[in-house]
């Protein structure tokens, strides 16, 4: 019998992932916390990434997924709230900030069959006007696969469509937010859900006015530095 490879414990990340020879580049990404308010409590969309995944297979996940050259020009029915065009150009160009708000919004059709839209003279498109920022995340610098990910808030009330996507997600549906999870979340999505309840409890105003928040590495959580001018 042929004797086993040897692996050496330096040679994984802390999650178990094989360790890069280089630290990979970020890819820009964004996911989209489509919520509705119950009887029971605030609910989110959600569904798990299968086995068969490179990065994080087997958790379940917000709707998302990386930047296409497309996103950065794709049209859309009207601009990003203010708001929200603001906070995602802290740490991106105009063009990049619109192509993660399109990312979000294109992820979410795809992956789940549900979409925000809208009406024009052109015919329907995407409408990121419904759309909140929450924060960022940055993937590990150890990890084989990396995103520098933007988490966008939208009210469920505004989706179109039928629920159900091109079945990369499992177990695709609404997860209350009071309650435990039926499915392991990943990490960085327990820590996003944290920071989405503390949202929820906000006045529009504090909404507004909070700090900038992202996640170094999974769970290392910071306030965005001022940009300097």
């Amino acid at each position: 019998m042929p004797t086993p490879p040897r692996y050496r414990p330096e040679e994984f990340t802390a999650a178990g992932e094989p360790r890069p020879d280089r630290p990979a580049r970020p890819q820009d990404a964004a996911s989209l916390l489509l919520w509705r308010p119950t009887r029971r409590g605030a609910e989110v969309l959600m569904g798990v990434r299968s086995a068969k995944h490179r990065f994080m297979p087997s958790v379940l996940v917000f709707p998302g997924g990386g930047v296409d050259p497309a996103d950065r020009s794709a049209p859309a029915a009207r601009p990003l709230p203010e708001a929200t065009r603001a906070a995602l150009e802290h740490r991106a160009s105009p063009r990049l900030a619109h192509g993660l708000a399109m990312a979000a919004l294109r992820e979410l059709k795809e992956e789940t069959g549900l979409h925000l839209s809208a009406e024009t003279p052109s015919g329907p498109l995407p409408d990121p006007g419904h759309l909140s920022y929450l924060c960022r995340a940055l993937t590990p610098a150890l990890s084989p696969v990396r995103f520098n990910a933007r988490f966008l808030v939208a009210p469920g009330e505004e989706a179109a469509g039928t629920l159900g996507g091109s079945g990369e997600l499992e177990h695709l549906g609404w997860y209350r937010l009071d309650g435990p999870l039926p499915h392991a979340p990943a990490l960085i999505t327990a820590r996003v859900l944290e920071e989405f309840r503390a949202w929820l409890a906000m006045s529009e105003e504090q909404r507004r006015t909070r700090p900038l928040v992202w996640f170094q590495g999974r769970d290392n959580r910071r306030l965005e530095r001022p940009r300097r001018r």
